[in-house]
């Protein structure tokens, strides 16, 4: 747990381990909740991939306001129904569940929170994945998702609003996506993946470094020099670092199974650093480690 995009636990006596992760984007529900469902599916399934898991079964707890009044029994209504529509393209039962309504006050009702879990089974628990990459790694974009600001954490942050589309979720293109990272891991030649979720490629970096402890030098031109491109979210986005002579193996699987294959830099120095503009990682590490005491305190951004 914390090394990885899900937790993966050892199977005492064999060599199989399992892989458990929760999702859930409640700013998603909340702008569309049968997509917003097929979101956490998706993500749920995509974080237990990232560490080499197969996932095999799904629970869930559906999280929301008064059924009774028309927009509650309309948001779970559509959130039962996009886990449903996920569930079946990825072939996971769900197995089990808990319901938790009329969540609101006089004023108003909880997001639309169909929290998502996802258990998945390692064959080999010793080749499972991390967000540790090391000094020299080759990073690497796999998958096609178009980054979008509707509904990002970037949007909450900067305007305490939520607004805009979802970015849209191609379950086909998720498939191969997951498919593709889970049979490189269990090959052995990728052992370092994180999802691109909230907050965008720039998020999915700087946790990677920090946890890594060592930066990142992005190439020229790898990504474009706009807020969307940096902190847009989307699905079907996976970071992969590996060293500079497997990167031509990815690249022939990545074809054969339909995912496209973007380099993004190399791993090395004490910062993330895009052109000449960097932020060093231990400024992050420090930001990441106080956040909490810093809100309490009310003295983030400070």
């Amino acid at each position: 747990p914390g090394e990885g995009d899900a937790a993966v636990l050892r199977v005492k006596g064999t060599a199989r381990g399992l892989a458990v992760s929760l999702d859930c984007n409640s700013r998603y529900c909340w702008l569309d909740p049968g997509l917003g469902a097929r979101h956490a599916v998706a993500e749920a399934a995509r974080n237990v991939s990232c560490v080499g898991g197969r996932p095999l079964a799904l629970t869930n707890c559906l999280n929301f306001g008064n059924p009774a009044r028309p927009a509650g029994y309309f948001q779970l209504r559509e959130a039962v129904q996009g886990i449903a529509d996920a569930s079946a393209v990825f072939t996971i039962p769900v197995v089990s569940g808990n319901v938790s309504l009329y969540n609101e006050t006089a004023r108003s009702a909880v997001l639309p929170t169909p929290t998502i879990g996802v258990v998945g089974v390692l064959d080999d628990v010793s080749r499972h994945a991390t967000m540790r990459w090391q000094d020299g790694d080759v990073v690497v974009l796999l998958g096609g998702g178009q980054p979008v600001l509707g509904g990002s954490e970037y949007l909450a942050v900067t305007t305490g609003e939520t607004f805009g589309a979802p970015p849209p979720l191609d379950l086909a293109a998720e498939m191969a996506l997951v498919g593709l990272v889970r049979n490189q891991i269990a090959a052995g030649a990728v052992r370092t993946a994180h999802d691109v979720g909230l907050g965008g490629i720039a998020v999915a970096l700087a946790e990677m470094a920090i946890l890594s402890g060592t930066g990142f030098v992005a190439d020229a031109g790898a990504v474009p020099a706009d807020r969307a491109a940096w902190f847009g979210e989307s699905a079907t986005r996976i970071l992969v670092a590996l060293p500079d002579a497997g990167v031509a193996g990815l690249e022939r699987a990545a074809a054969t199974d339909g995912v496209s294959v973007r380099r993004l830099g190399a791993v090395g120095g004490q910062g993330l650093s895009v052109g000449d503009a960097a932020v060093m990682v231990e400024d992050l590490a420090r930001v990441w480690d106080h956040a909490l005491a810093d809100r309490a305190s009310g003295s983030e951004g400070a």
